[in-house]
């Protein structure tokens, strides 16, 4: 990974353009290829990025990063305050909570207990932030992401909102609606959620846990 300090302007041109002033930035490059550009707030949520297949292009005073789709992030550099690299190693992975676990694959499942014509697409779609708990699609066809929390918080709220944000830079998956399925969802979670169009479901998870499944048994 290469962390980069630098006092910077940055340029969004794809589907939608964005711009950023001049201000002083972390620019994060993965070894994925992804480069992302962070403020000293926001928690973990990027101000703008470029997720991989992508190429960054490096010259005097700007960065370029290009994707397939002809999508651009221009990183006009007017001071850089620090650059180094560093070796992560290999991730292991998260490790989910053995409830929280446990209600992904009986949701999945049971996939229309969110709705009536609900089909599962996949448990644990990959994106390059991490896979989404499961991929979906309501009875219209639309694409649904749906992250699963033992206890939902706002944390919970913001890391689904990541991932909406970049599927829904995927003409093959947009529109991507959310649902934030959890046991318990607290108050302040529901409002953030609701503010931003996701949709909280409260589990049961005895109620599930109890539902036979239609799948055939030998036993």
């Amino acid at each position: 990974m290469r962390l980069v300090i630098a006092r910077c302007q940055v340029d969004y041109a794809g589907r939608l353009t964005a711009h950023l002033p001049m201000a002083n930035r972390l620019l994060l490059v993965k070894a994925d290829g992804s480069v992302s550009v962070h403020s000293d707030d926001r928690a973990y949520k990027p101000l703008n990025w470029m997720t991989p297949p992508c190429w960054l292009i490096e010259e005097p005073g700007y960065w370029t990063v290009q994707n397939k789709a002809g999508e651009k992030l221009v990183i006009t550099l007017e001071e850089i305050l620090h650059d180094s690299k560093h070796e992560l190693g290999a991730e292991p992975g998260l490790v989910k909570d053995g409830v929280e676990a446990h209600l992904q694959e009986l949701l999945a499942e049971h996939i229309t207990t969110l709705g009536e014509g609900y089909t599962l697409v996949r448990r644990e779609y990959p994106t390059a932030i991490g896979p989404v708990d499961i991929l979906c699609k309501d009875a219209t066809g639309r694409s649904v992401a749906v992250e699963i929390k033992r206890r939902g918080d706002i944390d919970g709220v913001e890391q689904l909102t990541r991932y909406l944000e970049l599927l829904n830079r995927d003409p093959l998956l947009s529109p991507v609606a959310g649902v934030f399925a959890a046991q318990l969802i607290r108050p302040q979670a529901k409002v953030l959620a609701e503010d931003r169009g996701i949709r909280c479901v409260t589990l049961d998870y005895d109620t599930l846990r109890g539902i036979e499944s239609d799948e055939f048994r030998l036993f």
